[in-house]
């Protein structure tokens, strides 16, 4: 097979490879890869030197079925790198022999009217003075600022300030923290924010629903990228903030700060694999992982003990961690405490804490499962697992344990809280659940909540879109039917189908289902989420259960659920 060049893009932060922003090519090939790619590296080389930026290095990935090809780059040639990077490229895979400097002879010229015409000197003296004084840095396309939130001072990008004429004093940081994983990102970074504002400062967060800063939102979307981290970083009234960080945004762009006080993993399982050339949950991990590379110095890495993955991967790691566990007798955890690190458990219905400086440094109770809305009593394990995370980042930022108690009781979870993530309703003995649980490792924490509430009929609602595995597809719909619903409808996400035929994912589902152990006739297949929706509804009786994973159309499906709420009062 021919290499293909499948993508091509810039990686403006550190990422799954290194840590410089960087141009990379990711293409698709089979067999024997080494020959070509020490080819594309001469290649580069020579253009790299033909265009005078011979410092910049270049590494590869391989993974099944391609590679990732990389090239470093200054922040203000990066579009121009992405060039040469594809003519490298280009000219290894036109020429059966390596190619020359005479061969690349044309390359060489274009591309130096490219460079030329991008470099921004004065983007980066900036830059320069700024990690000189030791103070953060964005950019983009359209804007440059130094200093986050309240500290922060943003200039267009086309009207930059000379260095010799800041005043230094007028910028300063705020504490940050950024929250990856598989699950439960989301839920963790609300509950963070939430012990902020307990603890008297003004939070800002980002999630792959809204950014948000105190009650403003800021704009609504998916914001778990660099886009998101840059808006709300420059915010001029964040005292502190929360990031989500998602897999998606990393591969693709990589970090969108260079520096974070503290970083946590939730947790890492099977999602979108196949996508960035991340084929499994073993490679999906380092790219979670990506986190750690904006903590600096001690700052703490905080991660889940109970994930086989994570404990595996952090083995190897030579920076300080905070480990967090549902088990007060997790190994992990006991041993980490013995030697003196920070941890945070489950005891009980007790969130205790351990290690540190100060007076609090000592093991302690600091909040009690009861009193944490979302834990409903104790019922909800994995947002317990959530409250811990974000427990671990309010001590690592140095928060104190009553903010942590106070943040944790204000979180509700409810839809203004928590949109579509664990929200419940009840009306006339008939409950409503909705959620977000999108992959089997979600799907079957979300089942273990559901068996442990006592109901007389489940009714269970999913869909999914398609740009998974079918062995995914198949996975979610097996944790989802360990539920054993009574009913099952299976729904068509319009407009998800991502190269599918429309329906066929429902489908899958439907045959999945039944291999399963469901019942054909307790399978029912619908058009929308909402058509869904509205079939449990009228439908629903005392006594019923109804558990809506509402991916798609959320907003309308929750409108539906006001309407029936409202009806049945």
């Amino acid at each position: 097979m021919k290499p293909e060049l499948t993508d091509s893009r810039r990686l403006t932060g550190a990422n799954l490879h290194w840590d410089h922003p960087s141009a990379i090519i990711d293409m698709a090939a089979k067999g024997n890869l080494e020959p070509f790619l020490r080819a594309w590296q001469d290649a580069a080389k020579i253009l790299l030197n033909g265009v005078g930026y011979s410092g910049e290095g270049t590494c590869y990935r391989l993974f099944e079925g391609g590679a990732s090809l990389l090239i470093s780059a200054p922040i203000d040639v990066l579009y121009s790198m992405c060039e040469l990077n594809e003519a490298a490229f280009n000219a290894v895979a036109a020429e059966s022999a390596p190619p020359t400097e005479e061969y690349l002879k044309a390359d060489i010229e274009r591309l130096k009217n490219l460079f030329e015409a991008e470099s921004a000197p004065a983007l980066l003296a900036l830059q320069a003075a700024a990690r000189e004084h030791g103070l953060p840095f964005l950019w983009d396309d359209d804007e440059v600022s130094i200093g986050f939130g309240k500290g922060a001072t943003v200039w267009p990008r086309s009207q930059l300030p000379a260095v010799e004429d800041l005043d230094w004093s007028t910028f300063s940081s705020i504490p940050l923290a950024l929250v990856s994983g598989t699950n439960g990102k989301s839920t963790t970074v609300r509950m963070t924010a939430s012990i902020m504002t307990a603890a008297g400062h003004r939070a800002g967060l980002t999630s792959t629903d809204f950014i948000r800063v105190a009650d403003r939102i800021i704009d609504t979307g998916d914001y778990s990228g660099t886009g998101g981290a840059r808006t709300l970083m420059r915010q001029p009234d964040v005292e502190m903030a929360v990031l989500e960080v998602a897999r998606g945004g990393l591969l693709r762009r990589g970090l969108g700060v260079d520096h974070a006080q503290a970083a946590l993993v939730t947790n890492v399982a099977s999602d979108h694999l196949g996508e960035y050339g991340i084929h499994s949950v073993d490679e999906l991990i380092p790219a979670k992982f990506i986190v750690r590379r904006a903590l600096h110095h001690n700052d703490p890495l905080i991660l889940n003990a109970d994930d086989e993955g994570i404990r595996a991967y952090a083995s190897g790691l030579n920076q300080r961690l905070f480990w967090f566990s549902l088990d007060a007798e997790n190994t992990v955890i006991r041993k980490h405490v013995a030697d003196d690190g920070q941890a945070a458990w489950l005891n009980g219905d007790w969130l205790v804490a351990a290690g540190g400086k100060g007076p609090a440094a000592g093991e302690r109770e600091v909040a009690n499962v009861k009193t944490i809305p979302v834990t409903r009593n104790g019922i909800v394990r994995y947002n317990i697992s959530n409250a811990l995370g974000a427990m671990s980042i309010a001590l690592a930022l140095g928060l104190p344990d009553e903010a942590i108690r106070q943040g944790l009781a204000a979180f509700r979870g409810d839809e203004q809280d928590n949109p579509g993530r664990g929200n419940w309703f009840e009306r006339n003995g008939i409950r409503i659940l909705v959620d977000f649980a999108h992959n089997e490792h979600g799907m079957r924490a979300l089942a273990d909540v559901v068996k442990r509430t006592d109901a007389e009929r489940v009714v269970l609602l999913i869909g999914q879109a398609g740009d998974r595995r079918d062995r995914d597809i198949e996975d979610f719909t097996r944790a989802a039917c360990s539920i054993r619903p009574d009913q099952l409808l299976v729904c068509n996400f319009e407009g998800y189908e991502r190269g599918r035929e429309p329906f066929a994912v429902a489908k899958l589902m439907c045959d999945y289902a039944q291999m399963a152990g469901i019942a054909a006739e307790a399978i029912e297949l619908l058009p929308s989420p909402v058509e869904a929706t509205r079939l449990a509804l009228r439908q629903a009786r005392p006594g019923d259960l109804l558990v809506l994973l509402t991916l798609a159309q959320r907003n309308e499906s929750l409108a539906l659920i006001h309407e029936f709420l409202e009806d049945n009062g």
